[in-house]
């Protein structure tokens, strides 16, 4: 039985599942404010985070913690000024990984 066609096709639909855009959350701290001091937030308040700046933050895709990284600032071209993360572990992302 010939299965290159059926794996042409296959090729072909995973190719078309690459180019679909998903969203990454970066997940810097929490806060955990009292119910008082919440219903007191305004305009230029500050809510103390439980991480500090130079620690890891989490990067989510839905639910699932896809990996870990540093913030930044881009310096060049494009980036430049721009908040960004460097990646510093990626966990496994493959099926088996799921």
């Amino acid at each position: 039985m010939d299965n290159a066609p059926q794996n042409t096709a296959s090729r072909k639909a995973d190719a078309a599942f690459t180019q679909v855009p998903i969203e990454i959350m970066v997940s810097v701290g929490r806060a955990r404010p009292l119910v008082r001091d919440l219903l007191q937030l305004e305009e230029g308040s500050v809510l103390l985070l439980d991480k500090r700046v130079e620690d890891l933050v989490e990067l989510y895709v839905g639910e699932r913690l896809i990996g870990m990284g540093v913030l930044e600032i881009g310096e060049t071209g494009e980036q430049q000024g721009q908040l960004c993360v460097r990646l510093v572990d990626v966990n496994d992302l493959g099926p088996s990984g799921a």
